[in-house]
């Protein structure tokens, strides 16, 4: 299990990534763009993932995915709850979540950078 406290160092230590609140809902954003958020009672997290592979990955875990409510289906957005997921596999669906919103070069500037230490 997770918590919202490991999820947070993950998602600000990512360059271009800040938090936000929003309707008593905390979010991780680039720009204008949401790559995390979680539910209001902070028991699931959502983040972004490509809509072409989502089915699957609820498919082959529907304890711990869920898609999101119908009208946010159009994003490319997955849900997981929290006590589902551990530590190293938090951390890089919030990072690829973090991924599809920056460009590529600081992508792979932050991800040498990673690789180098």
């Amino acid at each position: 299990m997770v918590t919202v406290e490991q999820v947070r160092q993950v998602a600000l230590s990512l360059p271009r990534a800040y938090e936000v609140l929003v309707r008593d809902r905390v979010k991780f954003r680039v720009g204008r763009i949401v790559f995390a958020a979680f539910s209001a009672d902070e028991t699931e997290l959502g983040f972004g993932y490509p809509k072409e592979a989502r089915d699957a990955l609820v498919a082959a875990e529907p304890d711990k995915f869920f898609l999101p409510r119908a009208s946010d289906l159009r994003y490319h957005w997955v849900q997981a709850r929290m006590a589902a997921l551990d530590s190293d596999e938090m951390r890089e669906l919030i990072i690829d979540a973090w991924r599809m919103c920056v460009p590529k070069r600081v992508a792979a500037e932050h991800l040498r950078v990673l690789g180098s230490s």
